[in-house]
């Protein structure tokens, strides 16, 4: 396999974002997206005009998968975990928000492909582009008419030149008074500068980059990631081959091998990255113990189920299944606290939030896993998430639910197995296999709701995880190895047809049942 150009981080793309919502795809990407926009524009917006173009996945996700939700709490300046989520039509009425959505051809290469034309209550007018890559990541491919490609891991501050301007003269002139990582003369319909600093820049170098004869305005947009880029950035491996060629000597355990790339991905110490696995850890326990307890919420069309699960096997009417019960009990409890808006961890996705979480506590929890051990499993399920993303994708907008629970089992039976204190090899193994098993999974939602068959599938991938992890501790043979397997995930995802990855145009969305419900839906909401 070879190397990317996307370097990702453990805690951008893999074991994140933390959030509310049904999908990071659609609510906590568009809430990234949102927040750029707010931005843009230097404060409050008054109006928005929001195209979807209609051979995507947007116009069928806008409400039902909480596109909407995200993107206007993002215009409010709210965080994807924001409390007031649930509530942003009346936030957004209550601020004088005017919001339009449109649903037109325009050529969108990209399934989530959001065209924003937004106006400032100061009158400041722009326009932005930008798709979203799965699992809460974004790249912004156009601002004002302006091709760039921007994933909001910097403070980007954009320079708008006066006609005539020497862009180059300029551009070099602010480059050092920015304090800035990169620079580009990008031109375009706005005759734009872009300036790229992982400090943001400070408010009397900008006064001085206003005050410039060539500048018409200036803008500063905020980084929407939790880790930060630089320049230059490169890491130890991008692939499971570079990484045992990278291990040769040293013989450091997966967990640590992970512990090494995030450190030097992020620039961060070993210590930042344990802390951040524990507080990501924490948020995943806290999600299980919620749904455990029994969640409450209207506009889900699955009910509260975990909590009958756990006291029907205590009342002994359940086929004992020890481990593989508890599995149950907890992907189910995490898929219910995000389908009545509480805080999960997408891992690698909102989707598939309860798959690794859920099935990789179960096992910590039936084995009496300390914390530090629990931090190492989720590491490990890191680092082959990182693996997948940077060769294939967690989009199921691309590639089917493959893409997010096939991801998730392959994450899961790598941690459990170091749970277990299985060999380097026997977690690549147990990946390898878990994600062979997973290929070709459909995304087709009921009632275009990512509840069901989502549910079921995360259950499927912890089992499947579970399996393979005894299956590799009993040394069954892989046969592919990882990074063949990613790469053959990605062929896979390309060949599925677009009408089983998330659009609600087959299988399972288009069943008469399935229809039913979502008429029932409607029509709860237009009575509401």
């Amino acid at each position: 396999m070879s190397e990317s150009n996307h370097i990702p981080s453990i805690f951008n793309d893999v074991l994140g974002p933390v959030m509310r919502g049904p999908s990071s795809s659609h609510s906590a990407a568009a809430n990234r997206i949102g927040r750029l926009c707010r931005d843009l524009v230097e404060g409050d917006l008054r109006r928005a005009d929001i195209y979807y173009d209609p051979n995507g996945a947007l116009v069928t996700t806008h409400k039902s998968q909480g596109t909407d939700m995200g993107l206007y709490g993002g215009f409010l300046g709210w965080e994807p975990d924001d409390s007031r989520l649930p509530d942003h039509a009346q936030h957004t009425q209550s601020a004088g928000l005017e919001i339009e959505v449109h649903y037109e051809s325009y050529g969108a290469t990209h399934p989530n492909n959001y065209k924003l034309a937004i106006e400032g209550v100061n009158g400041y007018c722009n326009t932005l582009q930008a798709i979203s890559t799965g699992g809460g990541m974004i790249e912004v491919t156009e601002i004002d008419g302006t091709a760039l490609l921007m994933a909001g891991d910097y403070f980007e501050t954009l320079v708008y030149l006066k006609v005539g301007a020497d862009r180059e003269g300029v551009q070099m002139e602010l480059f050092n008074l920015l304090k800035c990582e990169d620079s580009q003369a990008l031109g375009g319909e706005a005759n734009l500068l872009r300036f790229s600093s992982v400090e943001e820049p400070e408010a009397r170098m900008l006064s001085i980059v206003r005050e410039n004869a060539a500048v018409r305005a200036v803008r500063v947009l905020k980084p929407v990631l939790p880790i930060m880029s630089r320049r230059d950035l490169s890491v130890p491996f991008q692939t499971v081959e570079a990484m045992m060629a990278f291990n040769e000597g040293k013989d450091w355990p997966l967990w640590e091998l992970a512990l090494e790339y995030e450190s030097v991905r992020g620039g961060i110490s070993r210590e930042a990255v344990i802390e951040k696995g524990r507080a990501i850890l924490k948020l995943m326990e806290d999600a299980v113990k919620t749904g455990l307890a029994g969640t409450q919420y209207a506009d889900r069309i699955l009910p509260c189920q975990s909590v009958t699960f756990v006291k029907r096997e205590a009342e002994g009417l359940l086929i004992p299944g020890d481990v593989m019960n508890r599995v149950i009990a907890y992907v189910s409890a995490i898929l219910e606290v995000k389908s009545s808006m509480g805080v999960i961890v997408a891992a690698p996705t909102a989707g598939s939030c309860g798959a690794m979480p859920g099935s990789m506590l179960a096992v910590a929890d039936t084995m009496g896993t300390d914390e530090e051990g629990r931090i190492q499993a989720l590491l490990v399920a890191g680092l082959i998430g990182v693996f997948i993303t940077t060769h294939a994708t967690f989009a199921a907008e691309v590639g089917g639910c493959m893409a997010e629970c096939g991801s998730g089992a392959g994450m899961s039976a790598a941690a459990m197995v170091g749970l277990a204190n299985g060999s380097l090899e026997q977690q690549l193994a147990a990946a390898s296999v878990a994600l062979q098993n997973s290929f070709g999974m459909t995304c087709d939602p009921v009632a275009n709701r990512v509840e069901a068959p989502c549910l079921g599938k995360n259950v499927l991938a912890g089992s499947n995880a579970l399996a393979c992890a005894n299956m590799a501790l009993a040394d069954y043979k892989h046969l592919i190895p990882l990074d063949e397997v990613i790469y053959a995930m990605n062929e896979v995802a390309k060949a599925i047809p677009h009408e089983l990855c998330c659009t609600a145009k087959g299988g399972l969305s288009i069943t008469p049942s399935s229809k039913a419900i979502e008429r029932k839906l409607a029509s709860i909401e237009k009575n509401a």
